[in-house]
């Protein structure tokens, strides 16, 4: 689906305008939204924009690194929305121009809904051309990395107050999961942080030097969101650490215990398999107190073992 945005010279905004008609004197700049094209439809980046060809080969090329290229008649953004669920990276490509700007994404994109609504409704915001424009959608985009990092944090802190009472096999399942979100979410954050660094630094976008602020505020963002991605990544190692801390001392706790048990009973072990050998003559086995006496022998050697255990700190 395709659909258009025009802001005209007497301070007015068209919707719906057909792609031949956007070109017209009294339009002053325009935004077309390419909305799951069609095969029909994404052909006219070439045959009707005609843009560099390398760009039109990236919005086909899935998953680009967000960045951004300087062409002769157009600047070319490549950045990334993510699914609130899987977070996984979704590809929204933009073109802008002087007097356009040109989104181009195979799935539905609420950010771009949310920038389009805003600049529909308030047209003060599209006297600021079209650049401004490119910045609600990076400024959305950035808007909606938040809540994924919140969500982190907040599974982060159900984990360390482990408020279901998991195992520890479940909550280092749990901090496993909860780094491969991270991973994925600096995959996107990082290069999108690098994007916006160029931007602020670009002399070759017009209008930039009066907007720079605006993108700016977009920069402070992502690095924000780089320290927040980074701290989780380090409360992760250490609720690891401290896991694997806990796991290896509880093992040890097991193998001291199953030593003791095993200490004590090997000499009741040797003492009852000398007396259980099949020889006629052991004289003890005539013995009227011999049994008695050899379990006597076993409980004093077994109780000796454990006071001395105990005299040796293994029991505390």
């Amino acid at each position: 689906m395709i659909r258009t945005l025009a802001y005209t010279h007497d301070d007015q905004l068209l919707t719906d305008v057909p792609l031949n008609d956007l070109c017209e004197s009294h339009i002053k700049w325009y935004w077309v939204d390419f909305n799951k094209p069609t095969e029909e439809e994404a052909v006219l980046l070439d045959t009707h924009f005609h843009f560099h060809p390398l760009a039109v080969e990236d919005c086909f090329h899935l998953l680009q690194r967000p960045k951004l290229d300087h062409y002769e008649n157009e600047h070319f953004f490549v950045m990334h929305a993510l699914h609130p669920n899987t977070f996984a990276a979704e590809e929204i490509d933009l073109f802008l121009g002087d007097r356009y700007i040109v989104t181009f994404h195979h799935n539905y994109s609420r950010e771009i809904e949310d920038a389009w609504g805003k600049l529909v409704n308030q047209i003060k915001d599209a006297r600021k051309g079209p650049i401004y424009a490119a910045y609600l959608v990076m400024d959305k985009l950035v808007d909606q990395y938040f809540p994924c990092v919140y969500e982190i944090e907040e599974e982060l802190n159900d984990i360390e107050n482990n408020v279901s009472a998991d195992s520890i096999q479940t909550l280092m399942d749990n901090v496993f999961d909860i780094r491969s979100k991270l991973l994925k979410l600096r995959r996107t954050v990082v290069p999108m942080r690098d994007l916006l660094y160029r931007i602020i630094n670009s002399d070759r976008i017009h209008d930039m030097e009066e907007l720079r602020v605006y993108f700016i505020d977009v920069h402070d963002h992502l690095l924000k969101l780089s320290e927040m991605i980074e701290s989780n990544r380090e409360m992760t190692s250490d609720l690891r650490d401290s896991y694997l801390s806990i796991n290896s001392n509880r093992m040890n706790t097991i193998m001291k215990t199953l030593t003791v048990m095993t200490a004590v009973f090997i000499p009741m072990t040797f003492i009852a398999s000398i007396y259980g050998m099949n020889f006629v003559h052991i004289p003890e086995l005539e013995l009227k107190w011999g049994y008695f006496a050899a379990l006597g022998l076993m409980f004093t050697i077994g109780g000796g073992l454990l006071l001395w255990f105990n005299h040796k700190g293994w029991f505390k």
